[in-house]
C-alpha cells in the first residue's frame, strides 16, 4: 500500500497509565465467558519487535492529530513500530472493517481502534474476528465489544455534562431563557450520543433551551454546513455549542460583517479552539488531554500484547477550560511528520 506523509501540527503531554495482568487471566476469562481459548489472541513473548496497528476515523479533525502525536511519542520511547490507518470518516464503516483485516495481515501484535460506531453489528463482528488473532484496545470512542482487551478514553457523557453545568451556572433556571443550538458528530458514533445525553443532564438546572441539533461527520466542511444551517434556522441563538471543527467554522463565520455572533462553547479541544480561547472568541471547552490519551492508548496496547485484559475505561481527568484561564493546553509542536499507511 502506498504511504502518505503528512506534515501536521501536534503537541505533547506526558502521562501513561495501565495495569499489566498475568497471561493466565486470558485463559480464565475465556473459560468464564464460555468462549474457549480461540476467542482471544494469545499473549506474545516479551522479546522481539513490537508492532501496533492504529485505526482512527480520520485526521480531518485536529483532535485526532493530538491523539496521534501522543501515540508517536510513546512509540518512540518504547521502541514500538506503528502502522497508522485512517478509515475515511465516521461514515466509512466498510473501510474500517477492511483496515482491521489489513492490521492482522501486516503482522500487528495489537490493534488500537478509534471506532466509527459503538455498536454496528458488522463492525462488532470484525472486532471479534480480529481479537481472536491479536488483542484489540478501544481508543477514544466507545465500543460495545466484549472481546476488547482494554479501553482508553474519557466518559463522553461527562464531557457533555461538564459543559451543561458550566452553562447552568451562567444561566440558572428562573433566569431569562437563552436559545442554543448544538452541532455535533454522527448519531451512530461512539461519542456524540453520549455527549448529547450528558449535556442534556447538565442543562437541567438552567434556562438554556437547545432548539436545534445538527449532526455530521467531523470534518471542517461538513461541520461548517451544519453551523450555517443552525444559525439560519435560529438567528436568535445566544449560544452555539459545537465540536471543535464546528467552533472553528463558527469563528470564521463570525468574522464576516453583519454575521451572528453567539457565544461559542466547544465540546472538545483542537488547535483552532485553543487559539479561540486565547483570543476570547471561544468561551469554554471541555478538555480531555488527547495527547495523553494517545500515550495511554499505546501503553495499553503493549500491555494487551503481553496478556493484559480489562474493559474498565481508563483516561485523563476532564477539565473545563474557560477563556482567559491559565491552565496549560499543550497540543502542538511546530510540525510533525505523521506516516499514514
Amino acid at each position: 500500500m502506498n504511504e502518505k506523509i503528512r506534515r501536521i501540527c501536534l503537541s505533547k503531554r506526558v502521562l501513561c497509565m495501565g495495569v499489566i495482568y498475568a497471561a493466565l487471566v486470558w485463559a480464565a476469562i475465556a473459560v468464564v465467558l464460555g468462549t474457549g481459548g480461540a476467542a482471544f489472541a494469545q499473549p506474545v513473548a516479551q522479546t522481539g519487535g513490537k508492532r501496533v496497528c492504529v485505526v482512527v476515523p480520520h485526521f480531518k479533525d485536529e483532535y485526532w492529530l493530538s491523539v496521534g502525536y501522543g501515540l508517536i511519542e510513546e512509540a518512540r520511547l518504547t521502541g514500538t513500530e506503528l502502522l497508522i490507518f485512517e478509515s475515511g470518516g465516521y461514515n466509512a464503516l466498510r473501510r474500517q472493517i477492511a483496515v482491521l483485516e489489513m492490521c492482522v495481515a501486516r503482522g500487528a501484535d495489537a490493534v488500537l481502534l478509534g471506532a466509527v460506531s459503538a455498536d454496528d453489528p458488522a463492525l462488532l463482528a470484525a472486532v471479534a474476528r480480529t481479537a481472536r488473532k491479536v488483542p484489540v484496545v478501544a481508543l477514544v470512542n466507545e465500543l460495545h465489544a466484549p472481546q476488547i482487551s482494554g479501553a482508553v478514553g474519557v466518559d463522553w457523557a461527562e464531557m457533555g455534562r461538564v459543559i451543561g453545568l458550566y452553562l447552568s451556572r451562567l444561566h440558572p433556571k428562573g433566569s431569562a431563557a437563552v436559545v442554543a443550538t448544538l452541532v455535533t458528530g454522527p448519531a451512530r458514533s461512539g461519542w456524540s450520543p453520549l455527549l448529547e445525553a450528558g449535556l442534556a443532564e447538565g442543562l437541567r438546572g438552567s434556562s438554556v433551551q437547545i432548539r436545534h441539533i445538527g449532526r455530521s461527520d467531523t470534518g471542517l466542511h461538513e461541520q461548517l454546513v451544519q453551523v450555517e444551517t443552525a444559525l439560519h434556522s435560529l438567528p436568535d441563538a445566544g449560544i452555539l455549542i459545537g465540536s471543535a471543527p464546528a467552533i472553528e467554522g463558527a469563528m470564521g463565520l463570525a468574522a464576516q460583517p453583519g454575521a451572528a455572533r453567539p457565544m461559542l462553547v466547544s465540546t472538545y479541544i483542537s488547535h483552532s479552539v485553543r487559539r479561540g480561547l486565547q483570543g476570547g472568541k471561544v468561551a469554554a471547552v471541555a478538555f480531555d488531554a488527547p495527547v495523553e490519551q494517545g500515550r495511554m492508548g499505546l501503553r495499553a496496547a503493549l500491555e494487551a500484547r503481553l496478556g493484559a485484559f480489562s474493559q474498565q475505561l481508563i483516561g485523563p481527568k476532564i477539565r473545563l477550560v474557560e477563556a482567559g484561564a491559565t491552565l496549560p493546553i499543550i497540543l502542538s509542536p511546530a510540525e510533525l511528520k505523521l506516516r499514514i499507511e
